[in-house]
């Protein structure tokens, strides 16, 4: 007796390629609020910061293939220290907000929360992008159908139903995954499966929980 075979998902599929667009529009963002955060708050020599980042997304663009999910070392490897970037500023501004937070020295409520939604922010895409480029090994990995076990198990592979047609995680679905992780604190519809994925969620929400509790507690205090 011979049974019908079941044809795989189309995420397990080689399908066509991610455009990059998205994912320069949201870096552009974060090295936009990290150079506009106020000096108190940035790193030393924080706009050098900002320009060396700017100069690795440039070369990001002008060495990547005309799609994302082709192979590109290079450009995978400038990419993933680009991201790293971001986030050694990021933390650092965090740490320098919580420490000002602690000691009173913010007075002004616009310039907190200013200055905590821009790090909110800028984790959430930072994240996002961890996200993105480690799942089932990045996205040329995703495009080639090169792993088949999945790091974030989307409601679409667990029931066809839900999903459209063509369907596949691309980097708006995890730009969702840290939004949502840094709102609930906690996963909301995708669940990290392997220990990597669990141990960077849980980073992020400890992450912000700490700076959206401070944030709020000092800005009520300020506006008593």
């Amino acid at each position: 007796m011979t049974f019908p075979e079941i044809p795989q998902p189309h995420w397990l599929r080689e399908h066509e390629q991610e455009n990059r667009g998205p994912i320069l529009l949201v870096v552009l963002s974060v090295i936009a609020l990290q150079f506009f955060i106020p000096k108190s708050l940035a790193i030393p020599h924080h706009k050098v910061f900002c320009f060396v980042e700017a100069v690795l997304l440039t070369s990001i663009v002008l060495i990547a293939p005309k799609k994302l999910g082709l192979p590109h070392v290079p450009q995978r490897t400038l990419a993933l220290v680009l991201n790293s970037f971001m986030m050694l500023s990021n933390t650092a501004s965090a740490i320098l907000l919580v420490g000002k937070i602690v000691d009173g020295s913010i007075t002004s409520p616009a310039k907190l929360l200013w200055s905590g939604f821009s790090i909110w922010l800028s984790n959430i895409v930072i994240f996002s992008l961890w996200y993105w480029d480690f799942d089932r090994g990045g996205p040329a990995a995703r495009a080639d159908a090169v792993d088949s076990i999945p790091d974030f198990l989307f409601p679409q592979m667990t029931d066809p139903a839900y999903a459209e047609p063509g369907w596949h995680p691309s980097y708006p679905d995890y730009l969702y995954v840290s939004v949502t992780n840094a709102s609930a604190f906690s996963p909301t519809d995708a669940m990290p499966l392997t220990r990597w994925a669990k141990l960077l969620m849980s980073v992020q929400s400890i992450t912000s929980l700490i700076l959206v509790g401070l944030v709020i507690a000092r800005a009520v205090n300020i506006l008593r």
